[in-house]
């Protein structure tokens, strides 16, 4: 393929070659990467938060890849983005095979699973870049009693042990972990009902299959703006730009949870330096288009306003799987895989 490319060269304007050139980095044209479609993997179903993520990079990623650059989507769902990441260390670390994480793959399960993944999530992987560091949200039927934030807090904080259902998108993921510390919080207990995707987990409080749950802004947003479910309150330090009137669980009076979340391009360990060079730099490219910022907040994604080269991603990555220790340690929470 590469000497079909370089044999096409003198056919190309000179516009259109300085147009390549400026997509694709040197080293990366010299290694003639990608020379064949990058599977970009997802660990979760169809709909939920890390697919919307994944399908908004593999529209636009390309373009900052070089003319002839593709990208699938590979949706491999099952434990909450665990089973898809061990399969990702098992990949070659050519670049052609990445993987959009996110925290509960990537920071809850470790750190809450009893005996531990198999995967380290900072060692095992090549940390490409920051996709976005949205809040979680507590979301609830529409019949859920109490209208305001405190009058459903305090729904949950009295009801009985085991007498409410709590959906998530996986055991041991982080929307399973954020509604135990709830539990833990409050001083009860609820049943837990774990789907495989975001999608299905918001899909089950709409129909009633389960009373509330710690999910995803991404997931959540297209059903909170339709008034199908009921965004409470934001997990995490901050409230979001497109619901600035809903609090967050801190502002409601319950401490523990100014922890957001995050999703992270991810590829297999011992990635060579330019390819991982080039992810990143098409990553970067790619979120500061304005499309593409407009696109992710309004699905719920806040991209990253800082640095965003290699070395922060892996930095970031090691501050968050320390910072779910911690919490697991405090809270005593361990999961069962």
């Amino acid at each position: 393929m590469r000497r079909r490319q370089a044999l096409s060269l003198p056919v190309l304007s000179l516009p259109a070659l300085l147009g390549a050139g400026a997509l694709l980095p040197r080293a990366a044209r010299a290694a003639g990467f990608p020379d064949h479609p990058i599977t970009l993997v997802t660990g979760y179903a169809p709909g939920g938060s890390t697919d919307i993520a994944a399908r908004i990079l593999a529209d636009r990623m390309p373009m900052h890849l070089g003319p002839e650059a593709r990208m699938l989507v590979d949706n491999r769902p099952g434990a909450a983005g665990v089973i898809a990441t061990e399969w990702l260390m098992r990949q070659p670390a050519d670049g052609h095979t990445i993987m959009v994480t996110e925290t509960g793959a990537a920071a809850a399960a470790p750190a809450a699973y009893i005996g531990g993944t198999r995967y380290d999530p900072v060692a095992d992987f090549t940390q490409l870049g920051i996709i976005s560091t949205p809040p979680g949200v507590l979301v609830v039927t529409e019949r859920f009693p109490g209208r305001t934030p405190q009058e459903v807090l305090q729904a949950l904080r009295t009801a009985p042990p085991d007498k409410l259902t709590y959906a998530s998108s996986g055991v041991g993921g982080v929307l399973h972990l954020r509604a135990e510390m709830l539990a833990r919080a409050f001083g009860t207990h609820y049943v837990h009902v774990p789907y495989r995707s975001g999608a299905q987990m918001l899909q089950a409080i709409l129909t009633g299959e389960a009373q509330f749950g710690v999910a995803a802004l991404a997931s959540a947003t297209p059903l909170m703006r339709d008034g199908k479910v009921r965004g409470i309150a934001m997990v995490g330090d901050r409230r979001f730009p497109l619901y600035p009137d809903i609090p967050t669980l801190g502002e409601l009076g319950v401490p523990g949870f100014d922890n957001g979340g995050f999703f992270l391009l991810i590829g297999p360990r011992g990635m060579p330096e330019p390819v991982a060079q080039t992810l990143n730099r098409a990553l970067r490219a790619t979120l500061a288009e304005p499309v593409v910022r407009d696109r992710l907040l309004t699905a719920g994604h806040e991209p990253p306003a800082g640095p965003n080269d290699l070395a922060t991603a892996r930095a970031f990555m090691q501050r968050e799987l320390e910072t779910y220790r911690d919490i697991v340690e405090q809270t005593g929470i361990r999961l069962q895989p």
